[in-house]
């Protein structure tokens, strides 16, 4: 506006007359504030945040996979690498991403003003996030499925003789009755949880494979839209309303747990399970496998790299005490998953004790725990249809947290990239995205959708999201530097990180991550459901999925690089330092190098926006207005921005800022060259 009006005023500037906007911003009482963004907002209780971290780390995987891990890979001993794990790549990486997210109040891709020239990390986060996202609320609605199958009397796979089952299955009842001289031999038997799983819910014999899914799983397509209506419902205000759902999303699965594990202790035979779970064998430390497979269940446990801390962190205050949050958490999912180990393995060794087979023939990770071990253990327990429902339940509350996290993630991303323009829509935007990703799931409720899931459970999330974490630990402790991000951090917490932190940042994080990632391609293994050996093309199409993350930040440099002006090497100099509107995004927490310094934006809205604020505008911004200095015609009307008409400045340096200042005019010059 202001350039536009420039142009039209030249030859006319002894006597220039301001805007009113700039003689007193506090008394407009136009439409201006229609045409301002709305505010970012930030969580209203004193506990969200905490709550939703929480709820966000503590997921269906310390139910499904902890246990799991830790009884294969040692026993208890498996705890040792485990804690040395949180303590080199977990709790570090988990402070950094908040850090970052509440000292820029910005979100996954705004965030990226740090560096510009590595957007496209944040890109790659989107991306991600939005796989997992799809296959995740896929999980759910099997959930929902299984709570509703539980309101019964008589849960529906408690028994063989269904249209679902075969001559394999063999009722465990059966098993129970039978003579203990005449001991029934159920090593080529299925259990009718299984059969109900495969055969009935998922109805994957209607499948060939993954290149044949078959029809539409219709009770399954009304679970998953039930799903995605409950996160959209959830997520509608942003973290004005998840921030409150979370107060029991995150609180009732432990009171559940709690239940669980009390009824699973008092269990005949419980004991036999537990100590199969605790029983340590040091030897088992000797191995790099265990100290991988430690360091892969804290990275993925505590859910660094998706995005969703840093936008959960996005809206603190600027003061929010962060290192004290660091620690509730990261050691409240450690003990959380700790605990949740006992109530699976009592009651897997009461189910071994009636099978009468060891532990590790019933013990299994993932899906197979959730829907076909546990279901079975619970049809032996009395009232086995209120312990089932409340399992799922439990179940139900761990998944929806997280998946609020990556659809928060996604939204609050695209949103400050275009706050003028979507932020008032918001509640719109959200439904469009939930829609959408509800559309592309719906693949994963045909015959053949579990072979789909599997696809995008192992390649969504793997390698991409690795070289995204330890791209990112390397550009904000390299490139933006060390001792700029622990001075940002001291203008937050009033104290520096110490030497553990900053050890961790430069070497022992990235170093661990490296090694995952070197693990992962060395050991890498083809994708398998069973005993169904995936096709070429669709091992092919997996890795696309991990690669194409990849890619994003290649891509991000050259379009970066492109948008800056002179040699290679200057335009990438410039485009790895930080943006103009890199900082906290209120005036009031701005100091130091920040004094002065406004975010930038693609219009001159926010400059609007900040004078009706503040009731001023900084010295840059002021030269801004003017138009670009050098500029002219469309030249100006096209770095409009402060952001842009900044940036360009800078790139002209300070040799040429009396040459571009004269093309302002003269009233103007004088100004503009006071500028720094």
């Amino acid at each position: 506006w202001w350039c536009l009006q420039g142009s039209h005023n030249q030859g006319r500037e002894e006597n220039p007359v301001p805007p009113d906007l700039l003689v007193s911003p506090s008394s407009q009482d136009g439409d201006l504030g229609s045409e301002c963004p709305e505010d970012r907002g930030t969580w209203t209780g004193r506990l969200d945040f905490l709550l939703s971290c929480i709820g966000y780390c503590v997921g269906l995987g310390n139910v499904w996979r902890f246990p799991y891990r830790a009884y294969t890979n040692g026993g208890g001993a498996f705890l040792v690498p485990y804690f040395i794990m949180l303590a080199i790549c977990g709790i570090p990486i988990f402070f950094m991403e908040l850090s970052l997210g509440q000292f820029s109040s910005l979100g996954p891709l705004a965030v990226w003003k740090i560096s510009p020239l590595f957007k496209g990390v944040g890109m790659g986060t989107i991306l991600i996030v939005s796989l997992v996202a799809i296959y995740y609320n896929m999980i759910i609605a099997y959930v929902l499925f299984y709570l509703f199958a539980s309101l019964t009397s008589d849960l529906p796979w408690q028994h063989c003789g269904n249209w679902w089952n075969t001559e394999l299955c063999l009722d465990h009842h059966v098993i129970r009755a039978g003579n203990s001289s005449l001991p029934v031999n159920i090593s080529n038997t299925v259990s009718p949880s299984e059969e109900y799983w495969s055969r009935y819910v998922l109805h994957i014999q209607g499948s060939s494979g993954i290149g044949d899914p078959g029809r539409i799983r219709w009770n399954l397509c009304l679970c998953l839209l039930l799903s995605w209506t409950i996160v959209y419902l959830c997520i509608l205000k942003g973290v004005k309303s998840s921030g409150k759902v979370v107060y029991f999303t995150a609180t009732f699965p432990y009171l559940i747990l709690v239940m669980l594990l009390i009824r699973g202790v008092t269990l005949e035979g419980a004991w036999k399970g537990i100590q199969f779970y605790l029983t340590p064998q040091f030897d088992h430390l000797l191995s790099s496998k265990v100290w991988i497979e430690a360091a892969l269940q804290i990275f993925y446990s505590l859910g660094v790299g998706f995005g969703g801390l840093l936008t959960f962190a996005s809206y603190n205050t600027f003061h929010q005490n962060i290192y004290r949050d660091t620690f509730i958490v990261t050691l409240g999912n450690a003990i959380t998953s700790i605990l949740a180990g006992f109530a699976i393995f009592s009651v897997l060794g009461y189910m071994s004790q009636e099978l009468g087979v060891p532990v590790n023939q019933v013990a299994k990770a993932g899906p197979g725990l959730a829907f076909v071990v546990y279901p079975q253990a619970m049809t032996m327990l009395p009232l086995s249809p209120f312990w089932s429902f409340m399992f799922f339940f439990m179940l139900l509350t761990l998944g929806l947290d997280s998946q609020f996290a990556f659809m928060e993630t996604i939204v609050t991303a695209v949103t400050d990239e275009f706050p003028y323009y979507l932020r008032p829509k918001k509640a719109s935007f959200s439904a469009l995205i939930c829609i959408a990703l509800f559309l592309m799931g719906l693949i994963l409720t045909t015959e053949g959708g579990m072979y789909w899931l599997v696809l995008l459970d192992d390649y969504s999330a793997g390698f991409g999201l690795m070289v995204v974490v330890i791209t990112t630990c390397l550009v904000v402790t390299r490139v933006y530097g060390m001792k700029r991000f622990c001075r940002d951090i001291q203008m937050m917490l009033g104290f520096k990180p110490g030497p553990y932190f900053r050890a961790c940042w430069m070497v022992l994080s990235p170093a661990t991550m490296m090694a995952l990632l070197v693990y992962n391609i060395v050991k890498y293994q083809p994708s398998e459901y069973g005993n169904y050996q995936f096709p070429t093309w669709a091992e092919a199409l997996g890795i696309l999925m991990g690669v194409l993350s990849c890619l994003m930040i290649p891509m991000g440099m050259v379009v970066a690089v492109l948008q800056e002006e002179g040699t290679l090497w200057e335009r990438v100099q410039q485009a790895s330092r930080p943006a103009m509107g890199w900082g906290p995004a209120l005036e009031e927490n701005r100091s130091g190098a920040y004094v002065g310094s406004l975010a930038g934006s693609q219009s001159p809205k926010p400059l609007m926006v900040h004078m009706r604020k503040y009731g001023g505008i900084t010295r840059h911004v002021s030269c801004a207005m003017r138009g670009c200095p050098g500029l002219g015609g469309m030249q100006q009307r096209e770095h409009s921005s402060a952001d842009t008409c900044w940036g360009k400045w800078q790139g002209q340096g300070a040799k040429g800022h009396t040459r571009a200042c004269r093309g302002t005019g003269t009233g103007n010059v004088a100004a503009c060259l006071q500028s720094p």
